[in-house]
């Protein structure tokens, strides 16, 4: 039976007669919806978040990645749907899970949204559905957090319904590289549920790259973003060393990536921010100690780039007291950018909140200016600064603070206005590749 089954699924893939349905559309979810459209399918979305909805039925798109041109197209053909009722679950074939995976106030693994995902969908189970988490989590998630939710059905993994994952590999901002674009890891519960994965995002993306188990698709999604986070830790460790040697990180960055072999540019900045980089590994750390092994090296790299906001702080105090004569407890700071990366409306564990918080409890006056994100919106660790308003970025209000700090790059923004204030800290080296230099600009 089962067989039969997969057939059947298989048939209606092929055919673009599966209806596909995501769940969760963010940054990761919407842009894929849009994929699957182009891909051939008539697509279901949905979010728990009902002014998402009412934005998407209007054709107003919230994702940069997306355009209101794509959304309105997929909508006027009626190859899209977006809607708040889980019990249409039972309409599609296939489903994605792209819902947020954080993690807790102590550093682990942040589950929630997932097993209550898997627990709506399971209410609606039935055969011959193919389920698809997306979410990065900790290897071997899949199959043992999700498989026994759904299979409280009734329904087996294999038999009535199959299983598979499917990594994201989203990067906000990154226009050279669009959903389509980028290669998909697919994996299955069993080769009949991988051969399923592996045919339905076929259509729809650059090319398919199917692994042996699920555990070792969700390993993949986990390393590739702990290379990062090491990497950037390395960078930014020595960025302060040099410093102290009176040496530029950034001129060695560039010298050394005209090496052709062994060797990969990384950035330093101010810490790391978004959903993925600063969470994602210690989802293995934690899954590590199940097997009682360290994992030292992605724990200290978080240390270093955790640091890193206090030793932005620390520079800019410093300038402070050397260049103006002022100190940091009495001086008026503008931060120049709150989105954890440029070109993106993304405030996800970005550093420029620790950074103004680190400057208010010195006793500093902080403002921002970010052309992204006009007021700061409520979050976890930081609801004090939520309805806090971007500053307009004028010469008046240059000339009203003590000092600029950098922390993101963002390319809409008048640099040559901000040469012109009493002190920049520059934790991007942005007004350097535009050519602006100086006493007063001090690189963190």
């Amino acid at each position: 039976m089962s067989d039969v089954i997969a057939a059947d699924l298989m048939t209606r893939i092929t055919a673009k007669q599966a209806k596909a349905g995501v769940i969760g559309l963010g940054y990761v979810g919407l842009p894929l919806a849009m994929t699957l459209v182009a891909g051939g399918y008539p697509v279901l979305g949905f979010d728990i978040d009902p002014p998402k909805i009412q934005a998407l039925h209007r054709g107003d798109s919230y994702i940069e990645a997306v355009t209101p041109d794509t959304l309105s197209a997929a909508l006027e053909a009626q190859k899209f749907e977006a809607t708040c009722d889980l019990t249409r679950l039972s309409e599609c074939d296939v489903i994605a899970i792209c819902v947020p995976t954080p993690l807790t106030a102590h550093r682990e693994p942040d589950l929630r949204f997932v097993e209550a995902t898997t627990r709506d969908i399971a209410r609606s189970l039935r055969p011959g559905q193919l389920i698809v988490l997306e979410s990065t989590t900790w290897p071997g998630t899949t199959d043992t957090v999700l498989r026994p939710i759904l299979e409280e059905s009734g329904l087996k993994s294999g038999r009535d319904f199959f299983l598979g994952f499917s990594p994201e590999r989203e990067d906000p901002g990154n226009r050279a590289y669009a959903t389509a674009a980028i290669p998909k890891v697919v994996s299955g519960d069993g080769a009949a549920a991988q051969a399923l994965v592996a045919a339905f995002y076929a259509p729809a993306v650059a090319r398919v790259v199917p692994v042996s188990t699920n555990a070792t698709a969700e390993a993949v999604k986990i390393t590739e973003n702990i290379f990062r986070a090491v990497n950037i830790a390395l960078v930014n460790e020595l960025k302060v060393v040099y410093d102290a040697m009176g040496i530029d990180i950034w001129e060695v960055i560039e010298a050394a990536k005209t090496k052709p072999f062994g060797y990969m540019p990384f950035y330093p900045g101010p810490g790391l921010g978004g959903h993925c980089i600063p969470i994602d590994p210690f989802y293995l750390t934690w899954k590590s100690r199940e097997y009682e092994l360290p994992t030292r090296f992605i724990e200290l790299a978080g240390e270093i780039n955790a640091a890193m906001p206090r030793h932005v702080v620390g520079r800019l105090a410093e300038a402070l007291d050397r260049q103006l004569g002022k100190a940091l407890s009495r001086s008026r700071v503008l931060i120049l950018g709150m989105a954890y990366k440029k070109n993106v409306p993304d405030l996800r564990e970005s550093p420029s909140l620790k950074l103004m918080e680190l400057l208010e409890e010195r006793g500093a006056k902080v403002i921002y200016h970010d052309p992204h994100i006009p007021e700061i919106p409520a979050t976890r660790e930081y609801g004090a600064f939520k309805g806090r308003a971007s500053a307009p970025l004028t010469a008046e209000l240059l000339a009203g603070v003590d000092v600029v700090l950098i922390a993101t790059d963002h390319d809409g923004v008048d640099y040559p206005l901000v040469a012109g204030a009493a002190l920049v800290v520059d934790t991007r080296n942005v007004m350097a590749r535009a050519g602006f230099s100086g006493a007063h600009i001090v690189k963190a």
